[in-house]
């Protein structure tokens, strides 16, 4: 392990929009870690571009950062990567501070047993990229659901491997925009609790 901790970064991504935009930030390679593409972070962005500004945002399954760093980017309040394999999360807080990102914050830790917990405020955007074939999405959904990490009207991101049947989702789950790239399926779904006031 400590042979791990000491990695160089292999790789890099890139911000597309925002105030970062072209800027690049190096990442760690590892198990099952494939950032989102600029092509799919460029639609994704551009369906919630009236949402991210001032939203609270989760990123599940940071790994490379990419979606958190693209949305604070473009002005989220407050956005929280998770990432369960400790090199690649401190390199995550690396990148945070090289960005004077005083609005992001890294949390080492598994996902699941995250969702467990009740969140201190629930989050506007959360973006849920997990490691592809380890049937991990029913248990996060009924805890994302069951401890009420999402607001009202908040939306998910959902980017899966493409052959993927989803398991059911929650009720108030609308699905707002879905498009496919190669090996990927993406999605975005709208909580939609029509008994919320």
């Amino acid at each position: 392990m400590a042979k791990q901790a000491n990695r160089a970064p292999t790789g890099q991504i890139r911000i597309i929009g925002g105030q970062w935009r072209g800027r690049r930030l190096p990442v760690l390679s590892g198990d099952g870690l494939r950032p989102t593409t600029d092509r799919v972070k460029e639609t994704l962005f551009n369906w919630l571009m009236h949402d991210v500004r001032d939203a609270r945002c989760l990123d599940l399954f940071a790994g490379s950062g990419g979606l958190g760093f693209e949305s604070l980017s473009r002005h989220a309040q407050y956005t929280l990567l998770i990432e369960k394999a400790k090199p690649v999360a401190l390199q995550l807080e690396k990148n945070l501070a090289t960005l004077k990102a005083t609005s992001g914050e890294v949390k080492c830790a598994d996902a699941l047993t995250l969702l467990a917990q009740k969140p201190p405020r629930p989050f506007d955007i959360i973006f849920i990229d997990p490691p592809f074939r380890q049937g991990l999405l029913h248990d996060l959904f009924a805890l994302i659901e069951t401890n009420g990490w999402l607001a009202k009207d908040g939306m998910v991101y959902l980017e899966t491997e493409q052959e993927l049947v989803l398991p059911p989702l929650p009720q108030a789950w609308r699905l707002y925009r879905e498009k496919t790239a190669g090996q990927v399926a993406y999605r975005l779904f709208q909580n939609q609790d029509e008994g919320s006031v």
